[in-house]
């Protein structure tokens, strides 16, 4: 046998650490799905599990039929309720915020939706939202094919172009928007990335892989390789953002069967202001219908005032259930 040279020996070797480092992530990567796995199968073996999963289910089935009129796009009603003066056929709640504060009923209210699904997602939160008095409430559609030819980024664009006609046609000066799954990415993008912190006063995320979920790696087109933990795109969110000025709401589930784990929707970053809700028996298509989650999107945009914390942790009460909500000024200190 012929000598073997030095240059192939570390060559072979760095071939066999490049293999064992591919396998302690596979298996760190496995490991982590069944805990997140686990802790689904644990929250539906609660009462409250069980109901969240039948509720997801329903709204699945419910959802499907609806999803052919949500492909339409919806026009936008620069006027909504308010293109007039008089206030007499208002329902109670809707005249209420208009005379108490007619800059918040005024403000217009941006719903985004999440990957392969369109505005049908929003049926019961834009019904809602209106009810409550707001008169502008307009929900996006971006292409189904984003997922498999788009990403990100343009997405994010594409989001502040729209935004921008809408404070146009309207007269507002901002928005307030609320991003389901993927659209709570693609918010966020623009609002920290493309300077759409001028024109979002406030973002509320429901069920929002803002760290990544390991479910991305089911499919391997460009757009869904962005919303891997470690990826480019969750890298250069996590940098720096001195100055943003958009207020962070972010509602998760322990009970979320796609993000994988689950406290990846979870939002932690030392420059943004966050309001954190836990929820721990919702599904993630149902976040947007549930009624605490539709409560919390109620509350966090009628605040007349939003203070920012001083404390990184001020506990407060989802209507009085046993939810878990943080307010705190991200990053100052360490998240539990």
């Amino acid at each position: 046998m012929g000598k073997i040279a030095r240059s192939d020996v570390q060559e072979l070797g760095e071939h066999l650490l490049g293999h064992a480092r591919r396998a302690a992530a596979l298996a760190e990567t496995a490991k982590a799905v069944g805990e997140g796995v686990g802790v689904v199968l644990r929250g539906i073996a609660s009462l409250g599990g069980l109901r969240g999963a039948a509720v997801e289910a329903t709204w699945l089935a419910a959802h499907a039929v609806l999803y052919p009129w949500g492909a339409i796009t919806e026009k936008l009603r620069p006027g909504g309720h308010y293109d007039r003066y008089r206030t007499d056929d208002l329902a109670p709640a809707q005249r209420g915020l208009v005379i108490s504060n007619l800059e918040c009923a005024g403000t217009p209210v941006v719903l985004v939706h999440g990957i392969g699904d369109n505005r049908s997602i929003f049926t019961f939160l834009s019904s809602a939202l209106r009810r409550r008095g707001f008169g502008v409430v307009h929900a996006v559609n971006y292409s189904v094919l984003t997922a498999v030819t788009g990403d990100i980024r343009t997405a994010a664009a594409e989001l502040g172009a729209h935004i921008e006609r809408v404070c146009e046609e309207t007269g507002s000066e901002s928005v307030h928007v609320v991003g389901h799954s993927l659209g709570g990415i693609i918010a966020r993008y623009f609002v920290q990335r493309q300077g759409g912190d001028e024109r979002v006063r406030t973002l509320i995320t429901l069920g929002t892989p803002h760290s990544g979920t390991l479910s991305a790696y089911l499919l391997p087109t460009r757009l869904v390789r962005e919303l891997r933990p470690g990826s480019e795109l969750m890298t250069e969110l996590a940098e720096p953002a001195p100055g943003c000025r958009t207020r962070f709401v972010v509602l998760w589930s322990e009970l979320d069967e796609v993000v994988i784990p689950q406290v990846n929707a979870r939002l932690r970053h030392p420059d943004l202001d966050v309001e954190e809700h836990c929820l721990r028996d919702v599904g993630h298509l149902s976040l947007p219908i549930a009624r605490r989650s539709v409560h919390a999107v109620l509350t966090a945009l009628t605040q007349l005032e939003y203070r920012r914390p001083t404390h990184p942790y001020v506990a407060c009460d989802l209507d009085h259930m046993s939810e878990d909500t943080l307010r705190y000024r991200s990053g100052s200190h360490s998240s539990a």
